[in-house]
């Protein structure tokens, strides 16, 4: 990050937020902050470990991580 607050810089964290927001938070009614934790935390692992991403050529954010893409198949 520069620290000259340019969108580059937040850009992946907002999309996480956008997506938590629309896809979890807005769509359930927690009771109490255990249940919004519980429920956060699931989505989270649902986005890392079985939610395929366009930006990642289909793949979950594990797979991009863990198992990245040889560099003559990348470019």
């Amino acid at each position: 990050m520069d620290g000259k607050g340019c969108w580059r810089d937040t850009i992946f964290v907002e999309r996480l937020w956008r997506s938590l927001k629309y896809e979890e938070i807005y769509l359930h009614r927690y009771d109490s902050v255990s249940a919004a934790t519980a429920g956060i935390g699931r989505y989270l692992t649902l986005y890392n470990t079985r939610r395929p991403h366009s930006s990642l050529t289909d793949r979950t954010p594990d797979e991009a991580y863990f198992f990245p893409l040889p560099l003559s198949a990348a470019t």
